[in-house]
């Protein structure tokens, strides 16, 4: 990897990166459904679950789009979860409203929880560096607003960056942007923007051509369904994961479908943490916790009272358990020897007691 060889850094007290606890991420968005006691119940049961953080979305539905029913501000696809609903009715629905940012803010904080935002333009992140948001997320939709991701790095902040659907070359040029306006902390995130999205669409295997390709840490935001994904992302490198929460997703909301609940997102923290435990180094040969199960190996052992000058046999030379003998490998070298002295059923072969002639 060309760059520097260590991409960790801190938000708060937390560090991301390689041989550090997965940054996990739950987005409240929309599920709220626009009650703020729920949106506080919501923070509490992710602070419960032990996520690292909470993050909401910033932004109106005047400021993504316009209040225009004509066809092209629909959403007409088959598959989609908001099928027949226009562009600006569906941005109303999931808004967060933004009084109330400071004080799922607050509770996060003391909760334990580290709270940002997603700014969908200019007056989002005045609004969000009003709050003083640690960090800042670039939805996978915004990847080409090259304005906003300026904006942002000029703030000197850490930046998550969402990839959905972008090519090669628009990541590169976000990263270039970024970086080039102050940003010195990036995270790639992996995502497939389809909601749900597919396990077969989510090609894992981009994470570490993502990371060596632009030099920064690599995590995934996911909307596939269950934590099988994520922990993929996991075992080829990703340091942070994002997943969609709710509280039951039979209550319904704007992203509930794909979301997990508090019990499946406590189990995607205790997952992910025993798969970036797993993965280790390359080694070969016995671990701390495997030295005492190497007893358990076969050996050669004598299994008969031997006599001096006595010739090893199959009937009085076998390969068993423990290990304290010769190997296994020596025994067609032992077969049609004598022994030195007189040996007893249970001895361990060893050289000592072969005659060399």
């Amino acid at each position: 990897m060309i760059g520097k060889n260590n991409l960790n850094f801190k938000i708060g007290n937390k560090e991301i990166g390689q041989g550090k606890p997965v940054f996990t991420i739950a987005e409240m968005s929309g599920n709220h459904n626009q009650s703020f006691e729920r949106a506080l119940e919501i923070t509490e049961a992710a602070a419960k679950a032990g996520v690292q953080a909470l993050k909401l979305q910033t932004y109106t539905a005047d400021t993504l789009t316009l209040n225009v029913k004509t066809e092209e501000f629909m959403l007409r696809d088959k598959k989609n979860l908001w099928k027949d609903q226009s562009l600006y009715d569906l941005y109303k629905l999931a808004y967060t409203p933004w009084e109330w940012h400071e004080p799922i803010m607050k509770k996060a904080k003391k909760l334990g929880m580290i709270c940002f935002g997603t700014p969908f333009d200019e007056t989002a992140v005045k609004f969000l560096e009003k709050l003083d948001v640690p960090v800042y997320k670039i939805a996978s939709f915004e990847i080409n607003h090259l304005s906003l991701i300026r904006m942002i790095a000029s703030t000197g902040k850490p930046m998550f960056i969402s990839t959905g659907m972008a090519t090669r070359e628009e990541i590169g040029e976000a990263v270039g942007i970024a970086r080039t306006a102050g940003c010195k902390d990036i995270v790639l995130l992996k995502c497939t923007s389809a909601y749900p999205s597919k396990a077969k669409d989510a090609n894992i295997l981009t994470i570490p051509d993502m990371r060596q390709l632009f030099n920064c840490q690599v995590g995934l935001s996911d909307h596939t369904l269950g934590i099988g994904v994520a922990l993929a992302a996991v075992a080829h490198g990703a340091t942070v994961i994002e997943k969609h929460f709710t509280l039951k997703r039979n209550e319904g909301g704007p992203d509930s479908a794909f979301s997990l609940e508090p019990e499946e997102m406590k189990t995607l923290v205790v997952e992910t943490e025993r798969v970036r435990q797993s993965l280790g180094r390359p080694y070969y040969g016995a671990t701390k916790n495997e030295k005492l199960s190497l007893q358990e190996r076969r050996s050669l052992y004598i299994v008969a009272d031997m006599k001096i000058n006595d010739v090893f046999t199959k009937e009085n030379l076998r390969c068993i358990r423990p290990s304290y003998g010769l190997a296994p490998k020596y025994y067609d070298t032992l077969i049609g020897k004598r022994v030195k002295q007189n040996v007893k059923k249970g001895t361990p072969a060893n050289w000592k007691l072969v005659n060399k002639y």
